[in-house]
């Protein structure tokens, strides 16, 4: 007999890669903007530590928060509308029936094959309730993303990446390049780890990071020594 074969995923509904990505590669990005824009307006070494601190502190606490918001809002709306699923199946169980009969009619399962699925599958309320949210909203009511992790993913990650081009300062550099060099590599980094979570080509996305920091970090740096210019 043939051995069966098995396969298993990783997880894609635990809510923690997302904004933990999203903080890395954002502290990374804004601070070395941040740091290189002061840079550019010829400040002290001490300022432009004292700046990035500011930034890492603001940025991680500004990012915890949004997304707390975000992923509760969204978490409150599926919940609202799986109430709604709820109601519906108690109040109108022929009716949702029939729906999820068509919805198995609509992937072509024979109409009476479909209904007799649908019937038995609708025998356990909170099953029916998992399978016509899963259908009719995309998710399961196990499947929610947790905003506290959402929020400390991103709250650590950003303080991460945001503590990379602060840290040549902070060890006593007086020049840019040390900062810049250091941010560059984490965001190579962080590109190429991403590419092993997505399966993408690591060099492409870890380019792809690197050239992003270096135009914000350049765009800044510019900015920074223009408005220095005309302020000092």
């Amino acid at each position: 007999m043939a051995a069966e074969a098995h396969h298993s995923h990783r997880d894609v509904n635990g809510g923690w890669l997302r904004p933990a990505v999203f903080g890395a590669m954002d502290g990374l990005v804004s601070n070395l903007g941040l740091i290189s824009g002061v840079a550019g307006s010829s400040a002290s070494s001490h300022t432009i530590a004292v700046a990035g601190m500011a930034g890492l502190a603001a940025g991680a606490f500004s990012m915890a928060a949004g997304e707390y918001t975000s992923v509760a809002s969204q978490r409150e709306l599926v919940i609202a509308e799986i109430d709604v699923e709820r109601r519906e199946l108690r109040r109108h169980p022929d009716d949702e029936l029939a729906e999820l009969t068509d919805i198995y009619v609509a992937r072509g399962v024979e109409p009476e094959l479909a209904r007799e699925v649908a019937r038995q599958l609708s025998a356990d309320p909170e099953q029916a309730l998992e399978i016509h949210t899963r259908e009719e909203l995309g998710v399961g009511p196990a499947d929610l993303p947790s905003p506290a992790v959402a929020a400390v993913s991103s709250f650590g990650s950003f303080a991460i990446g945001a503590v990379l081009p602060l840290l040549p300062y902070l060890l006593g550099a007086t020049a840019l390049w040390p900062a810049v060099a250091l941010a560059l590599l984490g965001l190579f980094a962080c590109g190429a780890v991403v590419a092993h979570v997505t399966a993408r080509p690591w060099w492409f996305s870890g380019l792809r990071q690197l050239g992003l920091g270096a135009a914000a970090a350049g765009v800044t740096y510019v900015i920074g020594s223009l408005f220095g210019t005309a302020l000092g």
